[in-house]
C-alpha cells in the first residue's frame, strides 16, 4: 500500500490552529449527576464511602481530632466537616456514614445551623446511615449481646436525633462473618440487605465462577427463611475497582483531566478505564446492577477531592453510553436488586474461618489479647446487671447511670479492639475506657443495692447510710472488704446478687485472713469450707496489684473461703461472715496431700456424683466418671505450644495478631513431677497443678456439681529462644468423633464443623491446623454414639477438634514477628512494675463434662448463663446489732412463686432516658437441640414484674427502633432458588391483658414497656 507523504505547516494552517484554540479555551463545564437508574443497561452504582475504624492504629480520639499522625494521616474530624459542604454542592452527590462513635462526637460540637443542614441532607436522601451501631463490630470474638447493645445504642440514637431507621447492613472489614450476623444483627434489626467482603479466597473465586456472590443468607435453622437477608459479598474488597479510582489528595491513581488546554487531557481513556472495571464486575454479577465501592479507610477527609472526580465520571461515561452510571447508596443498589426479582442461591451457617491466601488463615485474633478479651466479657456480664438495678431502684437523670460503660463496651465490640488487632497503646486505651466505665456502674451499682436494702427505711433511697463495695480483682484474690480484722465481733456483709431469672445454687469464694463461719440471713450457720491459696495466686495478685493498683500489698490473705449460696431470681441474698466458731461448727479446713504420699497408683478426686482419676506418678488425668449418668471415659488433659511461623521460608507469610501459621507443635512436658496436690474438703475439691514454671492449673471438683472447672494462669510465656508461642490446652477422650465437632456462633447456635471439610465447596487443605480453628464464645462439643463431650469458656477464645476424640482451646499467644496485615507491631504483649518489663501472664477459667448422647445441651445452655452472668458479690461491715431488722435481707424483683422457663434467659432489663424500660427476652435453644427444651417457651409478664401497673407495651425489633409489626411489614422477602415447604415457629403477639410472651426455639423478643412507675425501692422485701 502507499504511504501518505508529509505535509508542510503552512502559514495558513498555523492560523486555523490558534483560531480553533481560542475558540477551544477553558470554560465551566456544568456536569450532569442528575442521572438514575436505565432498565436496559448495566447500571453502575457508585457508592461514596469512609471507612472509620474505631481505634486500629490510633485511638478513637485520636482518629476523630487527628493526632498522632506520624503513625497515620486520618482525621474523621475532617471528613465530616469536608462533607457537608461537598454535599450542598450538587444535589445528586450521596454519600453514606457507618460508625455512630465518630458521627456523636463530630455531632455534639455542631452549631444549631450545621445540624440543621445535615438532618435536611439526611431528610432528602443525600447523607445516609448504613449499618448505624456504634462501631462495625466484630463477628468472631464478640458475644450476641454486647453485638445487639452496641447496634442498640447507635440505632436508638439516629431515631432519636434524625427520626431515621437504618436499613442495610454494611460489616465490610471483619474477618469472617457469623450466622448470627445474618440472622440476628441483620433480619432481627430489620435489615433489608448485608454487605461485606471478607471470605475464604477458595469459596470466593468459585463464587466468581458461578455468580454466587450475591446471595440470601438464612443464617439460622431454627428461624428458617423468615429471618432470610440478602448478602452482598464484594468481589475484591471495600475499596473502589481495579483500574485507578482513588482520589483522596495526594493519591497517585489519575485524575480525569477534561480541559483540553491542559496537557495530559484523558477523558476518553479514564472512561475506558470505567467501563473495562464496570464491565469485569458484571461478568460475576447476576442482573444489571454492579456496585462500585468509592473510597476506604478514613477517606474523604478533603471530600470535594472525591466528589469532583466523581461528578466527571458520572458526565462523561453517560455520555459515552456503554454503561449507566449513577450516585447511589446500599439501599438504592438494594432495591434494585429486589426489583429484578431474580432468584438468588441460598447461603447456611457461616463464613468462618476466612483466609486471603494459602498460609494465612485469620484465626489468631480468635484468642489475641485474651486478658483484654476476658476484660470485655467481665464487663458485658456486669454491665447486665448493672442495668438491671438501674432499672429496680429508678433511673434519674441526674443521678449516677451505666452510660459511661456502654460506650466503652460498644466502642470496645469494634473489629479491631476485642480482636486483640490494634497496636498496643490502642489496646491500653480501649482498656483504660472499660476502666473508667467500671468505675461508674460501680457506684451506680453500690448505691443501688444500699436503696434496695434500705427500702423499709428509707423511702425514696435519700440519706442512705449502708455502704457497699465491690472486687473486680478478686479473680486474682485480691479483695480489700473481704480481707478485714473480722475480731472484736465484726461481721462481714456479702450481698450476693443474681441476674439471671432462674434460681442459683452456686458456690462463692472470697479470700479472708483467718478462720471464719459462715450465717445466712436467717441466723443459721452453713457449711463453710476455707482453701489455702496456692503459691501461683499469691504471686500473680503481688504482681497485678503492682502492676495496675501502683501499690505493694503489705498483707496475704490466709483462706480462700468457699460456702454454698442460694439466690433468687433477679435479686439477692446476704450472708454473714464472722470469726466466732461456736460448738458444732460446720466450718472446716481443707486437707491438704501431695501426690507423692499416695500409697496408690490411682488419685480419686471427688465426694460427689462426679469423680476424676488422676495417676500419681505421672500427675495426669486419666479417666472421668459419673455414677448418676454412669458416663465412665478415659480423658487426659494436656498442654502445648505452636512454634509461630516467623516467616523467614518461601512464603513471607508469618503468624501474628491476625494470622495463626503454626510451625510445629511441641508438648509441655509435666516437669513439675510430684507438685500434683491434692486440696480435700466437705464442698469441692481441688487438683493444683505446677506444670512447668509458667503454667499452673487448678482444677475443681464441687460437690453438688457434675463439671470440673479448670482455674488456669498461663505466662509469661518465654520468647528467649527466639521463638513466638502459641500455647493451647488439649483434652483427649476415646471418643469415636468422625472429624466432627459443633462450636457455637456469638453464644447463640451451634454450628456443625467437619475437619477439613467445607459444605459448599471442595477445600484445598494448606494449613491442617489454622485452617480447622474457628470461633469460640461459648463452647465447643462433640459427640459419638453414645456420649458428648462439652468444653464451656469464659472469654473469646480459637479452638478445634485437630484429632477425633479430642478438642483443643488456644488460651495465649506471644508472637515476634508482625502478620503485614497493617498493624506493624508482633504482638508480645508485656506487664511492667518498676520498669522491669515480662510477658503477659492470663489467669482464666473453662469448664468440661460429659454427658450421655443429647443431655448435654442443657448443661452448655444453663451453665453457660452462668458463666456470662457471674453473680455480683457486695459487701459491707457490721459492728453489732441485727442486720435483718434494718435493712431488707432477702429479695426478688419477681414473683416469690416465679422464675423464668428453663430455656428463657432475660438479656435485657433496662431503664431508658425517655421513661420506657427496655426488656428481651431470649429462647436458648435451636430446634431439634433439646427433647424438651426445644419446645415454645411461655413468659408471665406480670409475674416477671409484681405490683407494677402496665400503661402500654409495644413489641419492637432487635434494635428497639421500630415497632416489629411495621418492620416485617416493610421488610423485604427475598426470593430463593428452588426453595421448599418449611415449617417455622414464632410466638404470637402478646395479649395486653394476659401480658404472656410465647418464644420459639432461638427467638429474641423486644418490648418496650411503660409503667405507671413505682420503684421498686419503694414496695419492701419481696
Amino acid at each position: 500500500m502507499a504511504l501518505d507523504r508529509p505535509q508542510c505547516r503552512s502559514p495558513i494552517f498555523i492560523a486555523l490552529l490558534s483560531l480553533l484554540w481560542l475558540v477551544s479555551e477553558s470554560k465551566y463545564i456544568a456536569y450532569n449527576t442528575t442521572q438514575r437508574i436505565v432498565p436496559d443497561k448495566l447500571n453502575v452504582h457508585i457508592v461514596a464511602h469512609t471507612h472509620d475504624d474505631v481505634g486500629w492504629l490510633k485511638t478513637v480520639d485520636q482518629y476523630y481530632v487527628g493526632s498522632n499522625n506520624s503513625i497515620q494521616g486520618a482525621c474523621v474530624q475532617n471528613v465530616l466537616d469536608s462533607l457537608i459542604p461537598a454535599l450542598l454542592a450538587d444535589k445528586n452527590r450521596r454519600f453514606i456514614y457507618v460508625e455512630q462513635a465518630f458521627f456523636q462526637r463530630w455531632w455534639r460540637q455542631q452549631s444549631d445551623a450545621i445540624k440543621k443542614t445535615v438532618k435536611e441532607l439526611l431528610s432528602s436522601g443525600q447523607l445516609e446511615f448504613i449499618n448505624g451501631g456504634m462501631c462495625m463490630h466484630d463477628e468472631a470474638a464478640v458475644h450476641y449481646i454486647d453485638m445487639i447493645d452496641q447496634t442498640t445504642l447507635g440505632h436508638r440514637f439516629i431515631k432519636q436525633e434524625f427520626g431515621i431507621i437504618p436499613r442495610i447492613g454494611w460489616q465490610i472489614d471483619p474477618f469472617g462473618h457469623s450466622a448470627v450476623q445474618a440472622y440476628l444483627l441483620s433480619a432481627e434489626v430489620g435489615f433489608d440487605a448485608l454487605y461485606f467482603f471478607r471470605m475464604d479466597y477458595q469459596d470466593k473465586e468459585k463464587r466468581k465462577v458461578l455468580k454466587n456472590l450475591e446471595v440470601v443468607w438464612r443464617g439460622s435453622k431454627s428461624l428458617g427463611s423468615s429471618a432470610d437477608v440478602f448478602a452482598g459479598i464484594f468481589p475484591k474488597n471495600y475499596e473502589p475497582p481495579p483500574g485507578g479510582f482513588y482520589f483522596e489528595v495526594n493519591d497517585d491513581s489519575p485524575v480525569m483531566q477534561d480541559d483540553p488546554l491542559l496537557f495530559d487531557y484523558n477523558v476518553q481513556e479514564r472512561v475506558n478505564d470505567f467501563v473495562a472495571a464496570a464491565v469485569s464486575q458484571a461478568n460475576i454479577t447476576r442482573t444489571n446492577h454492579i456496585m462500585f465501592t468509592m473510597g476506604t479507610d478514613f477517606k474523604y477527609q478533603y471530600a470535594t477531592s472525591w466528589f469532583r472526580q466523581l461528578d466527571k465520571f458520572i458526565h462523561y461515561v453517560n455520555k459515552d453510553g456503554r454503561v449507566n452510571a449513577l450516585y447511589s447508596t446500599p439501599s438504592i443498589y438494594t432495591d434494585a436488586k429486589y426489583a429484578t426479582k431474580e432468584a438468588w442461591p441460598l447461603k447456611t451457617e457461616d463464613f468462618f474461618p476466612y483466609a486471603d491466601n494459602p498460609n494465612a488463615y485469620w484465626t489468631g485474633y480468635f484468642t489475641s489479647r485474651p486478658t483484654l478479651k476476658g476484660y470485655v466479657r467481665m464487663m458485658s456480664g456486669y454491665y447486665l446487671a448493672a442495668r438491671q438495678l438501674e432499672f429496680l431502684r429508678g433511673r434519674n437523670s441526674s443521678a449516677l447511670t451505666s452510660d459511661s460503660l456502654a460506650d466503652a463496651l460498644a466502642i470496645a465490640q469494634h473489629h479491631d479492639a476485642v480482636t486483640g488487632t490494634e497496636k498496643q497503646h490502642v489496646a491500653n486505651d480501649y482498656a483504660k475506657r472499660l476502666s473508667i466505665g467500671y468505675s461508674e456502674a460501680e457506684k451506680l451499682v453500690g448505691t443501688s443495692l444500699a436503696c434496695l436494702t434500705e427500702s423499709t427505711t428509707n423511702s425514696g433511697c435519700h440519706n442512705m447510710t449502708t455502704t457497699f463495695e465491690q472486687c473486680l480483682l478478686l479473680n486474682i484474690s485480691y479483695c480489700p472488704p473481704s480481707e478485714v480484722d473480722l475480731s472484736h465481733g465484726k461481721k462481714l456483709v456479702v450481698l450476693v446478687y443474681n441476674s439471671l431469672g432462674w434460681k442459683r445454687d452456686d458456690i462463692i469464694r472470697i479470700p479472708v485472713t483467718g478462720e471464719s463461719v459462715v450465717h445466712d440471713s436467717d441466723g443459721n450457720e452453713i457449711e463453710s469450707q476455707l482453701l489455702p491459696l496456692a503459691d501461683a495466686s499469691v504471686n500473680l495478685r503481688s504482681h497485678h496489684a503492682k502492676a495496675y493498683l501502683g501499690i505493694s500489698l503489705r498483707s496475704t490473705p490466709k483462706y480462700w473461703l468457699a460456702f454454698p449460696v442460694s439466690i433468687p431470681p433477679l435479686g439477692f441474698n446476704t450472708y454473714f461472715v464472722s470469726s466466732t466458731k461456736e460448738k458444732g461448727s460446720v466450718s472446716a479446713v481443707s486437707t491438704f496431700y501431695s501426690s507423692e504420699e499416695s500409697k496408690s497408683d490411682n488419685l480419686e478426686v471427688g465426694q460427689g456424683n462426679l469423680k476424676l482419676l488422676y495417676n500419681a506418678d505421672s500427675g495426669t488425668l486419666t479417666h472421668f466418671l459419673n455414677r448418676r449418668s454412669l458416663v465412665k471415659a478415659i480423658m487426659e488433659q494436656s498442654y502445648s505450644y505452636y512454634a509461630g511461623d516467623s516467616g523467614s521460608g518461601s512464603d513471607p507469610q508469618a503468624s501474628g495478631a491476625y494470622i495463626f501459621r503454626p510451625n510445629g507443635s511441641f508438648p509441655i512436658n509435666y516437669e513439675m513431677k510430684g507438685s500434683l496436690s491434692i486440696v480435700r474438703g466437705p464442698i469441692l475439691e481441688e487438683v493444683h497443678q505446677q506444670i512447668n514454671p509458667w503454667i499452673h492449673q487448678i482444677s475443681r471438683v464441687y460437690k453438688g456439681k457434675e463439671h470440673v472447672e479448670v482455674e488456669f494462669t498461663v505466662g509469661p510465656i518465654p520468647v528467649d529462644d527466639g521463638i513466638g508461642k502459641e500455647v493451647v490446652t488439649k483434652i483427649t477422650t476415646g471418643m469415636m468423633t468422625n472429624k466432627t465437632f459443633y462450636t457455637d456462633s456469638n453464644g447463640r447456635d451451634f454450628i456443625k464443623r467437619v475437619r477439613d471439610y467445607r459444605s459448599e465447596w471442595e477445600l484445598q487443605v494448606n494449613q491442617p491446623v489454622a485452617g480447622n480453628y474457628y470461633p469460640i464464645n461459648l463452647g465447643i462439643y462433640m459427640q459419638d454414639d453414645s456420649t458428648e463431650f462439652s468444653v464451656l469458656v469464659d472469654r473469646s477464645v480459637g479452638g478445634s477438634s485437630i484429632l477425633d476424640g479430642q478438642i483443643e482451646l488456644m488460651l495465649h499467644r506471644r508472637l515476634l514477628h508482625d502478620d503485614d496485615r497493617g498493624v506493624g507491631e508482633a504482638l508480645n504483649e508485656t506487664v511492667c512494675v518498676n520498669n522491669e518489663c515480662a510477658g503477659l501472664t492470663v489467669h482464666g477459667k473453662f469448664y468440661f463434662r460429659m454427658d450421655p448422647l443429647g443431655e448435654g445441651s442443657k448443661w452448655r445452655r444453663t451453665f453457660g448463663q452462668e458463666i456470662y452472668s457471674p453473680l455480683l458479690l457486695a459487701f459491707s461491715s457490721q459492728d453489732d446489732g441485727n442486720w435483718s431488722s434494718s435493712h431488707v435481707a432477702k429479695f426478688s424483683a419477681m414473683d416469690p412463686s416465679y422464675s423464668l422457663p428453663d430455656n428463657v434467659a432475660l438479656v435485657t432489663l433496662q431503664a431508658l432516658e425517655d421513661g420506657n424500660v427496655l426488656l428481651r427476652l431470649a429462647h436458648l435453644y435451636e430446634v431439634g437441640e433439646d427433647k424438651d427444651l426445644s419446645a415454645m417457651a411461655y413468659v408471665e409478664l406480670k409475674k416477671i414484674f409484681p405490683g407494677k401497673k402496665f400503661n402500654n407495651i409495644v413489641e419492637m425489633n432487635l434494635s428497639a427502633n421500630q415497632e416489629k409489626s411495621t418492620m416485617e411489614k416493610k421488610r423485604l422477602k427475598w426470593p430463593v432458588e428452588g426453595s421448599g415447604v418449611e415449617t417455622i415457629a414464632r410466638g404470637g403477639p402478646v395479649d395486653p391483658s394476659k401480658l404472656v410472651v410465647e418464644l420459639a426455639p432461638m427467638e429474641i423478643r423486644t418490648f418496650l414497656i411503660k409503667f405507671d412507675y413505682i420503684s421498686f425501692a419503694n414496695i419492701g422485701d419481696r
